[in-house]
């Protein structure tokens, strides 16, 4: 099949990427439908085969490209020593990152269910691998008698899915910046492992 007047893989590629991802967080991935992901981007429904096997490894590419750029993001940061300045450090980060990034939020988190087995078990690696190290700083501030945590990896569930939470409520217009929140979050984060 001849590929449409500029479309070539550098262009095209990432538009079919954009227009699933957007088309996924509006109205699930259950629902929508390769012919409606080329209608977006204005391509023949079977030219996307020329990108993507099928919609299940579109779905899975941009989950394990946002898990990715989590980790590789959070690994750039600078090491903190202090578990309490760690702990911050994570806490403003994680704000920080998945606001400037919400349709993949949205996506890594609420299309789990859509992911075949062996996609799961991957994906689900790479979450468990960003949370144990949110839960290393939590043991290292434990044992230091800094923080008064009894279960550090139910803590750290607990801590990601409150700071994930800010994605579903926070818009740039409302009344608090975003700096804000970081500092309220924070604090809430800090009172709740003792510190």
């Amino acid at each position: 099949m001849a590929r449409k007047k500029n479309s070539s893989a550098e262009v095209t590629g990432p538009r079919i990427r954009a227009a699933a991802q957007e088309l996924f967080a509006r109205h699930g991935y259950a629902a929508v439908s390769m012919r409606q992901i080329a209608a977006e981007v204005g391509v023949q429904a079977g030219a996307l085969y020329l990108y993507t096997p099928d919609k299940q490894s579109l779905l899975f590419d941009m989950m394990r490209d946002h898990l990715a750029e989590l980790l590789d993001t959070h690994a750039a940061l600078p090491e903190c020593a202090d578990p309490m300045a760690a702990l911050e450090q994570f806490t403003r980060f994680h704000i920080r990152f998945h606001n400037a990034r919400s349709d993949s939020v949205f996506i890594a988190y609420m299309e789990l269910r859509n992911l075949e087995r062996a996609n799961f078990t991957r994906i689900e690696a790479m979450r468990r691998s960003y949370e144990a190290r949110l839960q290393e700083v939590l043991e290292r501030g434990r044992a230091a008698g800094v923080f008064d945590v009894p279960d550090t990896k139910l803590a750290a569930f607990a801590l990601i899915a409150m700071l994930t939470g800010v994605n579903t409520w926070f818009r740039e217009t409302g009344r608090l910046s975003l700096s804000h929140v970081e500092d309220i979050y924070w604090d809430m984060v800090r009172k709740s492992v003792g510190g």
